[in-house]
């Protein structure tokens, strides 16, 4: 490693942790300055901004990018260091916090998750790309997916509430999707409550609908939840923060290099960000994205 000292993006935006991520900015970007590190404060209007001012850093020579923020703010940056040799590291304060349960960081210590960044241990995984996207947790491409478009359309409440709201809206009109789904060259039809694709194992705080889905294992993990009732699917629900849905009679799981998932109407989220609407071809690319751990 060199000696001259490392040079870091540090990235936030106004709304990253619902104005957390800016009140941290300085007191990170003081931690990393005191233990040697040159520190270029990036704050963008938007995502757009915030991932153009990203790219001009990695493009100028950063070393790394450190983001303040939780899922949605990790992935617009990934997008300027996936299929790089930079690291990138995390100092959570969002809601859902995936990302930083894969990598076992502090969620309720912001100073020790910088202090992660500066010890400079860094692990290699895979990501999942679509197109010229990319993404770390999870690709929701169901019931899910569409709760989630529902509470985007919501101006009241705000926070988890209207996601619980959007839930039993969703739950009181919604049908089974009909899936075309490539599967490694393997076509299937099927019928089911969601498709999920997993780089990880978890997504939405703590869901584990991928359960098993390694970080490095250069496969996607493919969740179909089979029709079931409503009430069926609010008693699963629960189970998906243990991971025990996967003994349910409804379940089914494919590990592949690449999935196709198609489904009319239907617009999917990846690292709880609207991601693109379906159809989707996903594939596994290893060894993509450096983190500080």
């Amino acid at each position: 490693m060199s000696s001259s000292p490392r040079e870091i993006a540090l990235v936030t935006s106004p709304a990253a942790g619902k104005g957390r991520g800016p009140a941290l900015r300085a007191a990170v970007a003081r931690r990393l300055r005191d233990s040697g590190l040159v520190v270029h404060d990036l704050m963008g209007g938007d995502g757009e901004e915030t991932l153009s001012l990203t790219r001009d850093a990695v493009a100028q020579g950063a070393d790394g990018v450190v983001v303040i923020g939780g899922d949605g703010m990790f992935h617009v940056a990934l997008q300027a260091v996936a299929g790089t040799d930079v690291p990138i590291g995390l100092v959570p304060c969002g809601t859902g916090n995936d990302v930083a349960r894969y990598f076992d960081l502090p969620r309720q210590d912001p100073m020790a998750a910088v202090d992660r960044i500066i010890a400079h241990r860094t692990r290699t995984i895979d990501l999942a790309r679509s197109g010229d996207r990319w993404f770390v947790t999870v690709l929701a491409a169901g019931f899910d997916a569409v709760v989630n478009e529902r509470a985007n359309q919501m101006s009241w409440p705000r926070g988890q509430m209207r996601y619980q709201l959007a839930t039993l809206a969703e739950l009181r009109t919604f049908e089974p999707l009909h899936y075309t789904l490539d599967l490694d060259g393997e076509v299937r039809r099927v019928e089911a409550m969601l498709v999920a694709v997993g780089n990880g194992p978890s997504f939405g705080g703590g869901l584990r609908i991928t359960e098993g889905a390694l970080l490095d294992d250069g496969l996607l993990d493919v969740v179909i939840i089979k029709p079931m009732s409503r009430t069926g699917l609010v008693r699963t629900y629960p189970k998906l923060f243990a991971g025990t849905h996967v003994t349910h009679p409804k379940y089914e799981h494919h590990r592949v290099r690449k999935v196709t998932v198609a489904a009319a109407g239907i617009v999917a989220y990846a690292d709880g960000e609207r991601f693109g609407a379906l159809p989707l071809s996903v594939e596994c690319v290893g060894g993509a994205l450096k983190v500080w751990v």
